[in-house]
């Protein structure tokens, strides 16, 4: 296929007038063609009035047809083959295996969201009949449903070019819910970005839909995205990406007469506790685990460990030996864009030279530009607790090592920690009750704890939680990964005393979708 550099305005592909936007290989620096020229006001206009106008029509889908067409985007994401690949990767850096795995990805969360819109149980269809010989009050026939938002904003991510992206999970969930998706770009990957646009378009096509159930945008300022997250027909925000981007979105959705939910994932620095069992244990073992994922994909990813916390003695100074080696002999990698690489440059120069913060380790130096060398850093409790910039994320492959003088302090310290996406928890059977006690803390800190693994890697499943207290996200109530991901763009509508002809198939006296509604405070067979 070949790159238009136009945005996708329902089924229109329409030339921006505004500043370019242009990819930038990573690896060389190297400028990629074609330019994207930014939309303007008026297109964010256009894309919205179009999303407003498919709704109703889009919100009403038999769940069937809606699943389809969640599988239909895969299959034409598929089908775009070695051109979707190459391209990733060479807006990224990101080798051949990593894109091609982030495309099944996609595609599978595609198809779970298209497994949980047959199945009906997002609806939450809840029903409380008529008991008109109650007293003192009679009661009325009162029968609950989950009903989509409205036209859902999402903002591509960086670091994931395809699972956070144009068809990744927010967009996923939005369209599973019916809400239609008016997508802004991100810039570091707007060849990457068109093609999976143009294979939702085909699939919105091919399903016989409103055109305006998908847009594709591209912005190199900040117009585009406060003019969406403005418009009084968008009714949610999906973002991934840094703090700041984050709180501008969500200062930004408030200031509105009808201010509108933003589903923010921003910060976590996922502190990794290693209990004295198992560092006695296993010092050599966790070093090499943490290491690798630490740098895996030289430590792009939202759930790196970029903290670790334990009680110092002899079996953490073995650690911190051990992943001192392991880091000195980690080759540099492509980071994704030079302004990725500059912001961590700087993360790690600013440790380097805190008086507190000693450096442990340094990676092999690459060749070429933008490439990102593993940083290890070691601090004192007492140091971490008294300055906040210490907590602050470097996003890449660096982290701080916390030395804490007892479990007292290990308390602490976890207490102090800002909201989290993940805390990770390495113990034996003789720590269970030190981690117990831990377990409130992290709780209320985390939205997804782990026992002996790696926060790296996050499956696409029902059960999954990825989200966490502020800054992790802005609202720590939801996942932005896994079928729960679904309920961030619903929510409940009562009809009363409604005749069974105009109720909702999912509340009718028949149940034609053959759903498990709470019938009377009884789960239906």
């Amino acid at each position: 296929m070949t790159l238009t550099g136009n945005m996708l305005i329902g089924r229109h592909s329409v030339t921006g007038s505004r500043e370019a936007i242009r990819a930038i290989d990573p690896a060389t620096d190297i400028p990629l063609d074609p330019p994207y020229p930014g939309g303007t006001g008026e297109h964010v206009d256009q894309a919205c009035a179009l999303a407003w106008a498919a709704f109703d029509t889009y919100r009403e889908t038999p769940l069937a047809a809606r699943a389809e067409f969640l599988e239909s985007i895969a299959d034409e994401i598929e089908s775009l083959g070695d051109a979707l690949v190459e391209r990733a990767m060479a807006e990224t850096g990101l080798p051949r295996a990593r894109i091609q795995g982030e495309r099944g990805r996609t595609c599978q969360q595609l198809r779970l969201f298209a497994r949980t819109v047959r199945a009906g149980g997002w609806l939450d269809a809840r029903i409380d009949t008529a008991l008109p010989e109650r007293n003192p009050i009679a009661r009325p026939d009162l029968r609950q449903r989950q009903v989509p938002l409205g036209p859902v904003a999402v903002f591509g991510a960086s670091n994931f070019p395809l699972a956070f992206s144009v068809a990744g999970g927010d967009t996923a969930s939005a369209l599973a819910a019916g809400c239609p998706v008016v997508v802004k770009a991100h810039s570091a990957h707007p060849g990457t970005s068109e093609l999976v646009g143009r294979a939702v378009a085909r699939a919105v096509e091919k399903c016989a839909l409103p055109q305006g159930v998908f847009s594709l945008l591209y912005g190199s300022g900040r117009e585009v995205g406060i003019a969406l997250v403005s418009d009084r027909r968008i009714k949610a925000v999906g973002f991934t990406g840094s703090r700041s981007g984050g709180v501008a979105l969500c200062n930004a959705a408030q200031a509105r007469p009808e201010p509108i939910p933003v589903y923010a994932e921003m910060s976590s620095i996922n502190p990794v506790f290693l209990f004295p069992a198992a560092l006695q244990a296993r010092s050599e073992a966790l070093a090499q685990g943490f290491v690798a994922s630490l740098t895996q994909g030289a430590g792009q990813f939202c759930t790196n460990p970029g903290l670790v916390i334990a009680r110092q003695g002899p079996a953490l100074d073995r650690f911190i030996v051990a992943a001192s080696e392991h880091v000195g002999r980690s080759p540099a990698q492509t980071m994704l864009t030079p302004g990725i690489f500059q912001a961590f440059a700087a993360g790690v120069a600013k440790l380097a030279e805190h008086s507190q913060a000693q450096t442990a380790a340094t990676g092999l130096p690459g060749e070429g530009p933008n490439q990102c060398q593993a940083r290890l850093f070691v601090t004192r409790a007492e140091a971490f607790l008294a300055d906040s910039a210490l907590q602050g994320e470097v996003f890449g492959a660096a982290s701080l090592i916390v030395q804490c003088a007892d479990d007292e302090q290990v308390r602490e310290v976890a207490e102090h920690l800002e909201g989290q996406l993940t805390a990770t928890l390495h113990l034996d059977e003789a720590d269970l009750e030190q981690s117990r006690a831990l377990l409130p803390t992290l709780e209320r800190k985390a939205g997804r704890l782990l026992v002996n693994g790696w926060p790296t890697g996050v499956e696409v499943c029902d059960a999954m939680v990825h989200g966490g207290p502020f800054p992790a996200t802005s609202d720590a109530r939801t996942t932005s990964v896994g079928t729960a991901a679904i309920l961030r763009f619903l929510r409940p509508v009562c009809y009363q005393d409604f005749p069974d002809g105009l109720l909702p198939s999912a509340l009718r006296h028949s149940n034609p979708l053959r759903l498990r509604r709470l019938l009377d405070g009884q789960r239906e067979a």
